[in-house]
């Protein structure tokens, strides 16, 4: 790195890094470093006499860093003191395993007062960087130190005139005049002097510029191939500026790019190089900033072969030097490839031929200091011909890796995974001129990885991917199960463990029919490992049996196997038994098998029996039984029993089946009695009797009714079904046969002895007058509303059955009007809506051959009647006023039976009853209002009702004081109508579960509102819980009982024809609670539902 130089004027020049930053910015850091989070223990300054030795410790936290921190030391701000090691300077780390703290140590020999005065240590770790400064002062005689050329490595002619440290210049600028001496002591300065006049100049320019508000700086200093930034601050932002390059004007190109940003100019360099590293300055009318720019090249670097020389100038002709190596000295001999030449101040390193080896760090060592400069030999580029290409082999075949690179006699190295490849009788690595081969003679799962061929010296690598599959495969010989069958019992947990192979590892997928059974079951799972898959059930069920699947995939193929799971299990509880026969102390029961029988044969089955009032059941055969029927022996009659069935195999019992129906072991009854001949007709004959006289505990079930022609022994079963009325109708018989009948009676021991008739009975109807029986309410006027419905039945006798007749008037019936419908005894005569059309006199005719008997009914429909007319005031006078009018037009079909008159003052009309049920058609009302305007209206009234409309006087009666005269004065009616209004809102309630409460508001508005009552925003309709109000404009909300469910927010909603308004509110119900503290104390809780379930497991608990 090069030091500071002096300009042509002989003053001395600083290093500005960067856009412009002054150099006491770069010093204020380094004096106030930021704090530290890495560094444990910082690195403490100290005193050393000169030539005596100083160590320099600093310990960095590593715990929290994912990698091992680096840690460097600098000598002032960019010196790295890692490239100065040697004989007089040693740097050392160690890493803690354990505490994770990395410790670094410097350590200085033969220290010499001009070599370190100020030091840096730096622990980064990604963004993370913390600063640490030391600083080490000599005591004792001074000594010349020794000086730094490495700025002399350029290809420019250097300034050889020893300059200060920049912190020297900073504490020269900062300090009083009595102080530059004891300063230039300390810190070893020989051109005080110098400095002093460069110190005096600086301060008689820092006359305020007209044109600059911040001039450039005194110098800049940038890599090779970097960027910078030349800042200037204008004071006139309106004055054109021109730059120059030693002396020359810069032209806007790519490389300089001229920037505005407010008041700076800028002008940028890009991709610096050493043709860079001049003199500028920006000219701005009269004034001028100059600055010089130096281009640091921090290493050489060349090619194998090639002829390398390394040129260094010192202060003094013939100095005695010393060319150094890594800090080794370098051998000159006459054999040595190096050679060394002198030149009055300038001293070369020639090295000839330049190898692999001759890289590293060369320095040159003077009394007064080192100067030192990098060189790096690099070879030949390398060139690939053919790269390695990723490869896929099956297991055991074999493996070839080739490539092809220039230079053709570099060797190489094969890695696998990076480890190094040696060749065996397995593996061949074969090296001809350009090409590097690799065989593998039969590859196994281990030789598939990353395989990299390294070329010897250089960087640069090939690489490939070798991928080794193996063709799938499920290894079911491991089950050990006959026909690859496995029985669990149910309840069981399963486990199956099948072997599997296959590279890559094959995707392994579980199938039980079309349903694929995953790795996230909760009962049924399948999971695979590296070598084998599993099938997994906790607790087995019999739906579980059946074949499972498994599918193995990889890129080198499939596989598939089956797995048959049979799980057994007790069977299932056989159908409720049958007991179709039952005796006095017996009954036989049949049942069907069990529907499944658990994966096993059915052995056999118990039978247990109880009484149906009893619990304890009691097993009857101790022995299995193999057959599906037993027969129960030793019952109590009139006991009603139950049976049930237990289904046994080889696992166990099963459940136990559902109870049969109760039964009672009983006997028959004895035979009815008293059977005789009720009725006879053309082709049915009706039989009737009595219950037997002995029935038992069995109950009768019904009777059986048989019949059988005379002079034939086959009887035939006249009721499919059995009645259990004491009659029948035998019917379907043929007119003049003769018949027997008998009757028995059942229940559930069977059919009782039969009882038969004594004498046969002739199959022939005897005729009968008819006869009309009309009921008591019909024998005079039947009288209904119109709109009603009438439906009239009247009876009759008479055989064989009689035709009936009506007529309505002496007209015929019009069907689609009356309906009529006829039995053997009785008509019905059916209006579904009664009109007054339907009055009139219905004339009834029935008639069995030439006998005949009629009947006449009398129906009258009735209804409103009409309004009275011509209602007319007939007279005035005081108080009173007499009306008159004359009977309706139309009475309703029935005797106007009064009158009702109501009055009405002309200002409001609104409507009040004088009298009601009036009889005559006219009428004196009194006391009447002096001063009031009066109407009239009369409705007529029958046994219907009130006439739906009234009739209302034409004229109006004014009641005036006699002998005054009365001026009406004219009004203008009033707008009473208004949109609702809620006058009093809704309030939030709170309330108490179970306890009836209301919600509350008034409204007011003209017409009448309709009132919507609403709960979160959801009407309110048909709920029986809720009871809704509404009286002279308060709307009331009654809730029955409610919960902490029914909280929530109320609206009420009132709307007219003029608009609508809403109210609302919040109602919060709160549980009472009853809960029994520890001395027997109860205690009432009100708590909105919020609150009750943790109050719950307050004093419950989580259960």
């Amino acid at each position: 790195m090069p030091e500071p130089t002096k300009k042509e004027d002989g003053q001395p020049e600083v290093w500005s890094l960067g856009d412009g930053q002054p150099p006491e910015d770069i010093d204020k850091q380094v004096e106030n470093p930021p704090l530290s989070t890495l560094l444990i223990e910082k690195p403490q300054g100290g005193s050393i006499s000169v030539g005596g030795d100083i160590t320099f410790i600093a310990k960095v936290e590593a715990k929290d860093l994912l990698r091992k921190p680096a840690i460097k030391w600098f000598k002032g701000k960019w010196m790295d003191l890692a490239s100065k090691t040697g004989k007089h300077l040693q740097l050392k780390e160690s890493f803690d395993r354990f505490t994770k703290v990395m410790i670094s140590i410097l350590h200085i020999s033969t220290y010499c007062r001009c070599r370190f005065t100020h030091l840096r240590c730096t622990s980064s770790r990604l963004r993370r960087t913390t600063l640490e400064t030391t600083d080490v002062s000599s005591e004792g005689q001074d000594d010349a130190g020794e000086l730094d050329f490495s700025g002399l490595l350029k290809h420019r002619e250097p300034k050889q005139e020893e300059v200060p440290e920049v912190d020297v210049w900073e504490i020269l600028k900062n300090a009083r005049p009595d102080e530059y001496e004891k300063i230039a002591f300390m810190y070893g300065i020989t051109d005080l002097r110098g400095l002093l006049r460069r110190l005096k100049k600086t301060k008689k320019e820092e006359k305020k510029s007209e044109a600059f508000a911040k001039k450039l700086e005194p110098a800049y200093q940038v890599d090779k191939g970097g960027k910078i930034r030349l800042v200037v601050d204008m004071a006139d932002p309106t004055v054109d500026l021109k730059w120059y390059k030693n002396g020359q004007e810069i032209r806007p190109t790519p490389k300089f790019i001229f920037e505005h940003k407010g008041t700076q100019r800028i002008l940028v360099i890009n991709n610096c190089q050493m043709n860079d590293d001049a003199a500028y300055s920006v000219v701005a009318g009269d004034e001028k900033s100059s600055t010089e720019l130096f281009v640091k090249s921090l290493s050489l670097s060349g090619s194998l072969n090639e002829r390398i020389e390394l040129e260094c100038e010192v202060s003094e002709e013939g100095a005695q030097v010393k060319w150094l190596k890594n800090g080794v000295e370098v051998p000159t001999g006459v054999r040595s490839r190096y050679r060394v030449k002198s030149e009055g101040t300038k001293h070369w390193l020639i090295i000839d031929d330049a190898m692999k080896e001759d890289t590293g760090t060369y320095s040159l060592m003077a009394t007064g200091g080192t100067s030192e400069a990098r060189v790096q030999v690099d070879l030949k580029p390398l060139k690939i011909l053919q790269d390695l290409q990723d490869v896929t082999v099956l297991l055991g075949q074999p493996l070839k890796l080739h490539c092809e690179i220039l230079p053709g006699n570099v060797p190489g190295r094969w890695y696998r995974n990076g480890q190094l490849i040696q060749s065996s009788e397995r593996i061949t690595i074969l090296h001809r001129a350009k090409n590097h081969r690799i065989e593998v003679e039969s590859c196994t799962l281990h030789d598939s990885g990353d395989y990299t061929f390294v070329p010897e010296g250089y960087s640069q690598s090939l690489c490939a991917k070798v991928h080794i599959i193996d063709p799938p495969k499920v290894h079911l010989e491991a089950l050990n199960a006959p026909d690859n069958t496995v029985t669990v019992v149910a309840g069981n947990k399963l486990r199956l463990e099948i072997p599997i192979s296959g590279e890559p590892a094959p995707r392994v997928v579980w199938m039980k029919g079309e349903r694929v059974i995953l790795d996230t079951g909760s009962r049924v799972r399948a999971e695979t490992f590296s070598d084998h898959t599993c099938l997994t059930i906790d607790v087995t069920e019999r739906e579980d049996t059946g074949n499972y699947k498994i599918v193995l995939q990889n890129e080198a193929g499939e596989d598939t196997a089956s797995v048959k799971v049979k799980v057994v299990d007790i069977p299932d509880a056989p159908g409720a038994p049958l007991v179709p026969t039952v005796g006095g102390d017996w009954c036989s029961m049949t049942w069907d098998p069990p529907y499944y029988d658990g994966g096993s044969p059915i052995l056999g089955y118990f039978i247990e029996r109880k009484k149906k009032q009893s619990s304890r059941w009691m097993r009857l055969n101790f022995d299995l039984c193999k057959e599906t029927t037993f027969e129960p022996k030793k019952m109590i009659e009139g006991v009603p029993y139950e049976v049930r069935i237990f289904a046994v195999n080889a696992i166990g019992v099963s459940k136990p089946s559902e109870p049969s129906k109760p039964f009672v072991p009983l006997a028959v009854t004895s035979e009815p009695t008293m059977l005789v001949v009720d009725d006879v007709t053309d082709t049915t004959v009706t039989m009737k009797w009595r219950p037997p006289d002995t029935i038992g505990a069995a109950g009768l079930d019904g009777y059986q009714v048989e019949y059988c022609l005379e002079g034939s022994d086959e009887w035939i079963l006249a009721n499919k079904e059995l009645t259990e009325k004491t009659k029948y109708t035998i019917t379907g018989l043929t007119r003049e046969a003769k018949i027997l009948v008998r009757v028995k009676a059942i229940n559930a021991a069977g059919p009782s002895a039969p009882r038969t008739t004594q004498h046969s009975i002739l199959v022939k109807e005897v005729i009968e007058p008819p006869k009309i029986r009309i009921p008591r309410h019909l024998k005079q006027t039947y009288m209904r509303k119109v709109g009603e419905v009438v439906n009239l039945v009247v009876p009759f006798l008479g055989k064989p059955r009689p035709k009936v007749n009506w007529l309505k008037d002496g007209q015929p019936i019009d069907p689609t009007q009356i309906n009529i419908r006829n039995s053997d005894c009785d008509s019905i005569i059916f209006i579904r809506k009664a009109e007054r059309k339907h009055s009139g006199k219905y004339d009834m005719t029935v008639q069995v051959e030439n006998h005949v008997d009629t009947a006449v009914l009398d129906i009258q429909i009735v209804d409103l009647p009409g309004p009275p007319q011509c209602v007319r005031i007939e007279e005035v006078w005081g108080e009173n006023v007499a009306l008159d009018w004359t009977p309706p037009k139309d009475n309703g079909n029935a005797p106007i039976t009064g009158y009702t008159i109501q009055k009405a003052d002309k200002k409001t009309m609104e409507w009040y009853t004088c009298v009601e049920h009036y009889h005559r058609t006219c009428i004196t009302i009194s006391d009447l209002v002096v001063g009031n305007e009066y109407f009239f209206r009369i409705f007529s009234e029958n046994m219907v009702g009130l006439s739906e409309s009234a009739t209302i006087t034409k004229d109006s009666a004014v009641i005036v004081k006699e002998g005054m005269n009365l001026k009406n004065p004219e009004y203008i009616d009033y707008d009473f109508t208004e949109p609702p209004k809620f006058t009093q809102p809704l309030i939030n309630t709170f309330a108490i579960a179970g306890y009836n409460t209301t919600l509350n508001c008034s409204v007011r508005a003209n017409p009448r509102p309709k009132v919507i009552w609403m709960k979160n925003k959801i009407m309110i309709l048909d709920d029986p819980r809720y009871r809704m109000f509404s009286n002279q404009g308060v709307c009331t909300l009654e809730i029955r009982k409610p919960s902490p469910f029914d909280g929530g927010v109320y609206t009420c909603k009132a709307i007219n024809d003029l608009g609508e308004a809403q109210v609302d509110c919040k109602l919060e119900v709160k549980a009472l609670l009853q809960i029994r503290c520890k001395h027997n104390v109860t205690q009432s809780l009100c708590l909105t539902g919020n609150n009750v379930n943790h109050l719950y497991r307050h004093h419950h608990g989580p259960h």
